[in-house]
Formats: C-alpha cells, sequence, structure tokens
C-alpha cells in the first residue's frame, strides 16, 4: 500500500522524536518517499542529520536556506505530499494547528496541505487529558485530520497512563489502513494515453502540436496513487514516471498509438483517452531529408486512425471510455458531440480560450461532459489539481 506514496512526516518538540527515526525507516523499507518537517524544538530531541540520512531527502526545519537565503516553499512541499504525518504531535503543535497559528514551517505546510492529514499526539497524561488538549483534538477532528490514538503506558515523566506516542508500526498499520479506505481504484487496470505525436515529413522534420504531456502523466500519477494499474502510452514528451503501478510504452506517431492502445484496451476497464493525436499525417514520408529548393512546398495529407471512436466501438459495457476536447469555439456543443459520436462516457472539455489553460502551463480550466448529468465547470486550478477534479468524477461514475 505504501509503495510510491509521498509521505510528509512532520516532527514536532517531544521525547517521543526518537521514534521518528524508527518510522521513518519503516517507511522507507516499504517503498515510500519520505520528506521530514521538523519544528525547531523537535531538533533538540532528535538531530535532522539523522533523519536526512534514514530518509534520503534533505530535511527541512525553517522558513529560509540559512547558507544561500533561498526559502523553502511550504506549498511546493505540501502539494507534494500524499499523505501528511505529523508524529509525534505535541500538546504545542495541535494547539497551533486547532487555531491555525503559523510560526514555522510545519505548520505552513500544515496550512497548505491538501492531501490526507494524520496526527499521532505525545505528552504527559495530565496534559493529554486537559480540556484545552481534547478540545484541540476535536476541532482537528471536525477539519478531517485523523488521530493515530496514543497507547497506555510508562511516560517520560514517571507516571503510568495514556499519552505514549503510538509505535511506528502502529501507525504503519493506520495509515496503510487509511490509504485502503481510499484506493477508490484499486484493481482497476486503467490505460491512458497522453502527449502529442510526431507525424514524419522526413527524416528531421514533423508534423505535431505543443502539447507536454503533463496532464496525461498527472492522470496516471493519481490514479496509480487510487491503486490502479495503469498502462501509460506516451508520445513524445521529456516526462518521466517513477511508479511501480505505472507500465510506460513511448510511440512517436498516431499510428503507432492507435496500434498500441487497441492491443491494451481488451483488458483494461477505463480507458481516458488525454493524448493530443495528430488528426492527419502525410501521405508519403521522405526517406531523405527535403532539400529546400522550391519557393512553396505542396504536402498531401490524409487523415489519421481515431483512436477515441475506435475504443468507444468495441468497448464492452462493463468498459469505461473518457475523452478530451480541447476546442477554441462552440466549446460544449462540440465536446457534446464527440461525447455522442465517440461513444464516450465522459468527456474533458479544455477552451483555449480560457487564460491559463491549454497546452504548455501548470494550470488548466476543464468542464466535464458525462451522458446522464449536467456539465460540471471548474476553476482554473494546477493540473495537479485538475487530474483530482477528473479521477473523482470517474470514482463518482463508477459508483453510481
Amino acid at each position: 500500500m505504501l509503495k510510491g506514496k509521498h509521505i510528509l512526516v512532520g516532527i514536532s518538540g517531544s521525547i517521543a522524536a526518537y521514534k521518528s527515526a524508527f518510522l521513518v525507516r519503516l517507511l522507507i523499507k516499504a517503498g515510500a518517499e519520505v520528506q521530514v518537517v521538523m519544528t525547531e524544538s523537535a531538533c533538540e530531541f532528535i538531530t535532522p542529520l539523522t533523519l536526512s540520512t534514514l530518509s534520503k531527502k534533505p530535511v527541512y526545519t525553517s522558513f529560509y536556506k540559512t547558507d544561500n537565503g533561498e526559502w523553502n516553499n511550504h506549498v511546493d512541499l505540501a502539494l507534494w505530499a500524499d499523505y501528511m504525518l505529523i508524529a509525534p504531535a505535541s500538546a504545542n503543535t495541535m494547539a497551533k494547528m486547532a487555531g491555525g497559528i503559523c510560526d514555522n514551517l510545519l505548520m505552513a505546510v500544515y496550512l497548505s496541505a491538501k492531501c490526507p492529514v494524520l496526527f499521532a499526539p505525545a505528552m504527559d497524561l495530565d496534559m493529554y487529558r486537559h480540556p484545552a488538549t481534547r478540545d484541540n483534538i476535536d476541532r482537528l477532528l471536525s477539519f478531517g485530520n485523523k488521530q493515530i490514538a496514543p497507547g497506555n503506558g510508562e511516560l517520560a515523566s514517571g507516571l503510568w497512563g495514556e499519552g505514549r506516542m503510538a509505535e511506528p508500526e502502529e501507525i504503519i498499520a493506520f495509515l496503510e489502513q487509511e490509504i485502503a479506505q481510499h484506493a477508490s481504484l484499486a484493481g482497476r487496470k486503467i490505460l491512458i494515453t497522453a502527449g502529442p505525436t510526431y507525424e514524419s515529413i522526413d527524416p528531421v522534420r514533423f508534423i505535431g502540436n505543443h502539447s507536454s504531456g503533463r496532464m496525461g502523466y498527472l492522470l496516471a500519477e493519481e490514479c496509480a496513487a487510487r491503486g490502479a494499474e495503469v498502462q501509460l502510452v506516451s508520445g513524445p514528451t521529456h516526462l518521466s514516471v517513477n511508479h511501480p503501478r505505472i507500465h510506460l510504452s513511448r510511440v512517436q506517431s498516431a499510428g503507432e498509438m492507435y496500434e498500441r492502445a487497441v492491443a491494451l484496451f481488451e483488458q483494461t476497464d477505463i480507458a481516458i483517452m488525454s493524448a493530443a493525436v495528430a488528426d492527419y499525417t502525410p501521405v508519403h514520408a521522405e526517406k531523405e531529408k527535403i532539400k529546400k529548393k522550391e519557393p512553396t512546398l505542396v504536402l498531401e495529407l490524409q487523415k489519421t486512425k481515431d483512436i477515441a471512436a475506435e475504443l468507444g466501438r468495441i468497448k464492452k459495457a462493463s468498459q469505461i471510455l473518457v475523452g478530451f476536447a480541447l476546442e477554441t469555439e462552440h466549446e460544449l456543443a462540440n465536446a457534446q458531440a464527440k461525447l455522442e459520436s465517440k461513444n464516450a462516457d465522459l468527456v474533458v472539455l479544455n477552451s483555449l480560450k480560457d487564460e491559463g489553460a491549454g497546452f504548455g502551463g501548470d494550470t488548466n480550466k476543464i468542464t466535464i461532459l458525462s451522458k446522464h448529468e449536467a456539465p460540471v465547470t471548474f476553476p482554473l486550478k494546477s493540473k495537479k489539481e485538475v487530474a483530482k477534479d477528473i479521477i473523482d468524477q470517474l470514482s463518482n461514475l463508477i459508483r453510481s
């Protein structure tokens, strides 16, 4: 369950911070990527060097990098994480979380986090039982945060009772159970096409488009994070993947993408056609470079095979097909027509008229059309958030 997951471990000032070293080691052993953020007081209990060695990543402790004056981007850290795990969560840190107090990097990351947040309290018996602490915990739970309850045992004060941070093995088990509950696509086989296609004119020239492939790659990562096995068929792009449940096939032309997608589709539960496939390809690709001799050059083009239409034609009742429509005019009408002509279950509409949407950038603005529901329009968001919105709509369709 943890393999390939991005886990952000927050450590606050508590004697239980020594357990965080074992926790990070277990997370890494389970295949997770771990990024540690510590409060300054946490550094008095365990060194960043220890946790950096175990996590194989630099440990962040402040807003600024003291060696060169650069800032540590708390937003990027928060968006990177699939899960945020604060262990130990001291009484002081929980009070700040509950009150929205942002006086250290860990709190800035917490307040920026869009992923699920889990916290493991650690403190003495009377501190844990104090009404203020109980109110703070209730408030955190009302935010949707999940508490990994402390255990009973001998405390640092010498008292015996509730307040010991859960053992690292218990925290891992809790996290795995949480992931399993959110694995809405567990066991599903998903085909995703991404990127542009290049249609050769001669050995050095081609017809293509400005697609970066980023949207398709983010969709693949989101599906894999929710438990799916993903076959990603990608046109030419500089992007790469590093997830055990994403299997990447690289192709060049529309014809190659068509052959690969059709071959994979029979064993697919869901197909997401996010690639920007060329509509036309040269009738003849020259074997040698075309020399610049004449003032004009005429290329004869022919239609490429329509991948989405073919999958829509052969798909079974149990299969789901998601298409994409990039439009410049009559956007909704054209997307609705594609929904029907491709026999798609969902169509994701982009309009190049929307500022910040379309090829190349880090943001997108979409409308999702389905056969039986009114179109749903989303505001401009990062492409990572857009991927989550698309897969949320897909998951709703599966459940309906």
